[in-house]
């Protein structure tokens, strides 16, 4: 009869088990939350530089620190800007 192994002790050493989050390590808070900001607008073209990348992609909630709420109003008002050529859809070369 063939030697069965535990399903998830060398799995776990493989993989390096708790090396995701960190314990005890807190969000950063979102600017935009933190400033009493209640609506992005689409013509604040600073904060929206800060949140796309330098190819010109929306950077995701991770990066910028916003929330749910301001994030989702962040890209509509990137798209807004790009859309009336406040910002570019892409970088330049």
């Amino acid at each position: 009869m063939a030697k069965q192994r535990s399903a998830g002790t060398t799995r776990d050493r493989r993989r390096g088990r708790g090396k995701g989050a960190l314990v005890g390590a807190r969000r950063k808070p979102c600017p935009f939350c933190r400033d009493k900001v209640d609506t992005v607008d689409y013509r604040d073209i600073a904060s929206l530089r800060r949140a796309i990348s330098d190819k010109g992609k929306i950077r995701s909630s991770r990066v910028t620190g916003a929330c749910r709420r301001h994030q989702s109003q962040l890209a509509t008002a990137v798209k807004r800007a790009r859309e009336l050529g406040l910002l570019p859809y892409v970088a330049d070369r």
